[in-house]
C-alpha cells in the first residue's frame, strides 16, 4: 500500500513539475511576444502608433488565450441540439405584419457591411466590395442604392457603415466620393491590424509596422468577430447610441441576399424591455453545398454557434452531415448597440478563437489568430436564430456564382436581387465553371452575353469553352473540352439537357 502511495506521490510530482515548465513556457512566449510588439511600434510614426497600440491589446489577449487553450474548444459529448423555441420558422415573425410606423423602426437601424476582403480568390486587384455584378453595378452600388431606396421609401435615416481592413479602406474611400449626392449617410472604420506569427517561434514576422515591401505579408485582418472591439474602439459605437440607434445589422458585403427586412426589425423592437431580444442570427436550411458552414449548437444551457475548425476531427463528417445538423449560419445578423457597449466594457465576449495556418510565398509556415462575428452569439440575452428562406443567403464567392446573379435567373430592383417570376420552381441552378473561368476578366471573355437560364438545372463546364450571344440553356448541361480542344457554343444555340465534348471551333470569315 505504501508503494502505491509512492507511485502516486510521484506521478503528482511529475504531472506538477509539467505543469510548471508548460506555464513556465507560456509565461516565455507571452513576455517574448510583449518585448517583439513594444520594438514594432518603436518603429512607427506617433499617431500610427497610437491606433497600432491598441490593436495590439487586443492582439495580446487573443495570444494569451491561444496560449492557455489546447485541443480542441468543444467538448462533442456536450453537443445538443437547439430547443424548438430558439430557432423560430422566418414565417412566423412574418405572420406579425408590419408597425404602423415603419420609418420609427428604421431610425433604430444602422446597416454594418463587413467590407475588409479583397478580390483576389476571383482574380481580382483591390476590395471586393468594386467588383461589378450585375448591370456595372459593384456591390457597393447595391448596397447603396438598396439603403437609399429604404431611406426615400419610408423616410427615415438608415446609415451604412463599412467595416474595412488595411486592405480595403484607401481604396473604398476613394470611391465613396461618387455617393455624395445620394440619400444615405455613410461611416468606416477600420478592424484591427494583427501581425502574422511564424509557426515556430511564435513570434511575429514583421520587421517594422510598414505594410508594404519586405513586410507585404506580416499582416491580416482578424477575422470578422473583431468587429466588437474595433467598432468600440473607433468611437463609432457611442456615436450611433446617441444618435438614438439600438440595432445593427451586419452582413458580408458580398452576400447579395443579405437586404433590411422590415419583419425580422420590427419583432426586435415589438419584444418588451425586459425580454429585449440582443441578438438575432439568420440561418437557412443546409443543402450539399453548405456542408462546412457554421450551425447553431445548445451547449452549456446556451446557444452557440459551432465552426468546422472546432469539430474534432473525428466528428468531421457528422458535423457535415445535413441529418444532425439541419441549419448553417448564413452571417446575416442583427445585434443590440446598447448590448455590444456593456459586453465590450466588462469584456465579457469569449470568442473562440480559430487558428488558421498559412503557408506565404517563400514557405514559410505562420498562423493567424482570428475570431468570427457570430461565435458571440452565446454571450448576449435572450438570443435565437431565425430560419430564412434560402433568398436571403446570396453569397457570390466565385465566378459560377457571379453568372447566376448575372442571369435572367435574378430581377435587379431598387439594389435588390430577386429570382424571376418567370422560373417556375424557386431553387438555384447547380453551376459549376472549371478553372478557365476562375478570373473574371477570363470570365467576361468568354461570354457574348449571359445565357438564358431560366429553366437550368445544373451546369458544369470544363476546359477551354467560349458562349456566343443569346445562348439558351435548359435542363442539365454539360460542357467539357479535353486538353487541347476547344469549344465554341455558336451565337442563339439552345441546350436542353445535352453532353457536348470534343473540338468546335467557329472563326470569323
Amino acid at each position: 500500500r505504501s508503494l502505491q502511495i509512492e507511485i502516486l506521490q510521484t506521478s503528482l510530482q511529475t504531472f506538477k513539475n509539467l505543469f510548471q515548465f508548460q506555464e513556465k513556457l507560456r509565461q516565455q512566449h507571452e513576455e517574448s511576444m510583449h518585448r517583439e510588439l513594444e520594438a514594432l511600434l518603436n518603429t512607427a510614426n506617433k499617431p500610427e502608433a497610437e491606433i497600432s497600440r491598441k490593436d495590439f491589446d487586443g492582439f495580446k489577449k487573443i495570444f494569451h488565450r491561444f496560449l492557455q487553450v489546447k485541443g480542441p474548444s468543444v467538448d462533442w459529448a456536450k453537443i445538443n441540439r437547439p430547443p424548438e423555441d430558439s430557432i423560430q420558422p422566418y414565417e412566423k415573425i412574418k405572420a406579425k405584419g408590419l408597425p404602423d410606423n415603419v420609418s420609427a423602426s428604421l431610425n433604430k437601424l444602422a446597416v454594418v457591411k463587413l467590407n475588409g476582403g479583397l478580390g483576389t480568390s476571383m482574380g481580382c486587384k483591390g476590395p471586393k466590395s468594386l467588383i461589378s455584378v450585375r448591370n456595372e453595378n459593384t456591390f457597393l452600388d447595391l448596397t447603396v442604392q438598396q439603403i437609399e431606396h429604404l431611406n426615400k421609401t419610408f423616410n427615415a435615416d438608415v446609415p451604412l457603415v463599412l467595416m474595412n481592413s488595411f486592405n480595403t479602406d484607401d481604396d473604398t474611400k476613394k470611391i465613396l466620393q461618387k455617393y455624395k449626392h445620394h440619400r444615405v449617410n455613410i461611416h468606416t472604420f477600420n478592424q484591427s491590424r494583427y501581425p502574422r506569427i511564424n509557426k515556430e517561434s511564435l513570434l511575429p514576422i514583421a520587421k517594422n509596422m510598414a505594410v508594404s515591401g519586405e513586410n507585404a505579408e506580416a499582416w491580416y485582418p482578424p477575422g470578422h468577430g473583431d468587429i466588437y472591439a474595433s467598432f468600440s474602439n473607433c468611437g463609432l459605437l457611442d456615436k450611433l447610441i446617441a444618435e438614438g440607434k439600438e440595432y445593427i445589422f451586419v452582413s458580408n458585403i458580398d452576400n447579395l441576399g443579405a437586404t433590411v427586412d422590415l419583419f425580422i426589425l420590427h419583432h426586435l423592437m415589438s419584444q418588451p424591455a425586459d425580454r429585449r431580444c440582443e441578438f438575432i442570427m439568420e440561418v437557412t436550411d443546409k443543402t450539399r453545398a453548405d456542408v462546412k458552414g457554421g450551425t447553431l449548437i445548445q451547449y452549456d444551457d446556451h446557444l452557440r454557434l459551432l465552426e468546422i475548425a472546432q469539430v474534432p476531427k473525428a466528428h468531421v463528417d457528422e458535423f457535415k452531415s445535413v441529418t444532425k445538423f439541419k441549419i448553417f449560419n448564413t452571417n446575416n445578423l442583427w445585434i443590440s448597440l446598447p448590448a455590444i457597449k456593456r459586453l465590450h466594457e466588462k469584456n465579457a465576449m469569449d470568442l473562440e478563437i480559430i487558428v488558421n495556418p498559412k503557408t506565404l510565398d517563400g514557405g514559410l509556415n505562420v498562423i493567424q489568430l482570428e475570431t468570427a462575428v457570430g461565435a458571440a452569439i452565446k454571450s448576449f440575452n435572450n438570443a435565437m436564430g431565425v430560419n430564412v428562406p434560402r433568398s436571403r443567403f446570396l453569397p457570390v464567392k466565385t465566378s459560377s456564382d457571379l453568372l447566376l446573379v448575372m442571369s435572367n435567373l435574378y430581377s435587379l430592383d431598387a439594389g435588390s436581387l430577386t429570382m424571376s417570376k418567370r422560373r417556375e420552381f424557386p431553387t438555384t441552378p447547380h453551376v459549376k465553371l472549371g478553372s478557365s473561368f476562375t478570373k473574371v476578366q477570363d470570365f467576361l471573355t468568354r461570354f457574348e452575353s449571359i445565357p438564358d437560364m431560366l429553366e437550368l438545372d445544373h451546369l458544369t463546364v470544363s476546359g477551354d469553352v467560349t458562349f456566343g450571344k443569346n445562348v439558351s440553356l435548359k435542363g442539365t448541361v454539360i460542357i467539357i473540352a479535353n486538353h487541347g480542344d476547344r469549344i465554341d457554343i455558336p451565337a442563339g444555340a439552345m441546350l436542353e439537357n445535352k453532353i457536348v465534348s470534343g473540338n468546335l471551333r467557329i472563326l470569323d470569315h
